[in-house]
């Protein structure tokens, strides 16, 4: 396979949306021009069943990648999200395998929408039980001699959780070292992710050099907000998902404050920099921002959908939304059952019988533009069923 050196490409890569790059983002650039092929990988914990557009950004490196002729490997930690990555809260819940499956089922899928797991360098689709599943106990304490306590509870995860008194599982101290080992399982040149994930990668670095006597380089993304302010998290599932409609992308990203437009650009599009930062002045000088969010949720499903699907949710926001209409063309649906929960579990309006009940009694479920309450009302053929402001369904 053939190793591509185009300059802008490899600029893009070690600027658009990095946060750090260690050891130094020159070694790393030196590295990309040599034209020698790499292995680079992003890893990502089944912890919920939706990628969102915050994983996007190292999807989106990764491709970068695929498109220089480098190996990507899209790495699913399925064993990992086991133990699961400490929270700066609590210790996380330990998942069962029918959870994890269960849980990235379609994420192949999901991540598609931007990669190509097909062609002449397809991206590989690995899950890291492969070879955590048979580490044995002599192997784990070799890890364990290879970092020492001090350093591990100096993440500030731990460090907060320590200083608040709250507990720390014996089990979460191995996370890092599990993480770590994928690189040296993978033999990887690259790894990228969120800056959230720098102890882990780093921990990576240290064990490339012990195993392998090998530098692995760390490519940290910027982080951007779920539109409630609140870290994008699987977990929760706030965030803009791959899986969702162009119309629901476009209506989470236009629900972004202002105050995130610009690196809702920078880290969730491709527009130019150079386009960016007119835009900043340009807002910084009093223009109204509204069009450049409208821009900016345009270009997000873009990125994500294709541009038919892009015009589609701008139509159907400035229809929907901006007007207080509905849309022209109601999709029909012929549930299972006419009682209002089924109803929105099949139009794909909830994802479940308690996320109904939770959306119905929150206020947000209309009948016939009629705002209900009672999860136990049954929905009659002609109805009009609503959820929130953007979705709609006739009942057949």
């Amino acid at each position: 396979m053939s190793v591509s050196t185009d300059p802008k490409l490899i600029e893009e890569f070690l600027t658009r949306g990095v946060e750090a790059i260690y050891p130094d983002v020159d070694l790393l650039r030196k590295k990309l021009m040599s034209g020698e092929r790499l292995r680079a990988y992003q890893g990502f914990d089944p912890t919920g069943p939706y990628l969102h557009v915050g994983h996007a950004i190292g999807i989106r490196a990764l491709r970068i990648l695929q498109q220089l002729g480098h190996e990507v490997v899209f790495l699913v930690g399925d064993f990992t999200a086991m133990i699961g990555d400490p929270d700066k809260d609590t210790t996380r819940d330990m998942l069962t395998e029918e959870q994890i499956l269960k849980n990235m089922e379609g994420w192949k899928e999901q991540a598609t929408q931007l990669i190509n797991f097909e062609g002449e360098n397809p991206v590989q689709f690995k899950r890291n039980s492969e070879w955590l599943k048979d580490l044995k106990l002599p192997d784990i304490l070799g890890l364990m001699s290879k970092t020492t306590l001090q350093r591990t509870i100096e993440r500030d995860l731990f460090d907060r959780r320590l200083k608040a008194e709250d507990p720390i599982k014996l089990h979460e101290i191995l996370y890092p070292l599990m993480q770590g080992y994928d690189s040296v399982a993978m033999e990887v040149d690259i790894e990228i992710g969120g800056s959230d994930q720098t102890f882990n990668m780093l921990t990576g670095r240290t064990l490339s050099k012990a195993y392998l006597n090998k530098e692995k380089f760390v490519r940290t993304n910027k982080m951007m907000n779920a539109p409630d302010s609140i870290t994008m998290s699987k977990t929760k599932g706030n965030g803009i998902n791959l899986s969702d409609s162009s119309e629901d992308i476009y209506g989470k990203a236009m629900s972004y404050n202002d105050s995130e437009i610009i690196n809702g650009f920078e880290l969730l599009t491709e527009v130019p920099l150079s386009e960016i930062d007119e835009m900043k002045k340009e807002i910084e000088n009093g223009v109204n921002p509204m069009e450049f969010k409208k821009k900016m949720a345009f270009e997000i499903v873009r990125i994500i959908k294709g541009d038919d699907a892009a015009k589609k949710g701008q139509d159907n926001f400035a229809t929907v939304i901006q007007s207080k209409d509905k849309p022209d063309k109601i999709e029909e649906l012929k549930p299972s059952s006419y009682d209002i929960v089924t109803v929105l579990i099949e139009a794909g309006f909830c994802k479940s019988k308690g996320d109904a009940r939770r959306t119905i009694e929150g206020g947000g479920v209309r009948v016939n533009d009629e705002k209900i309450e009672d999860i136990e009302i049954d929905i009659k053929k002609s109805d009009v069923v609503q959820k929130g402001k953007r979705f709609f369904v006739k009942v057949k």
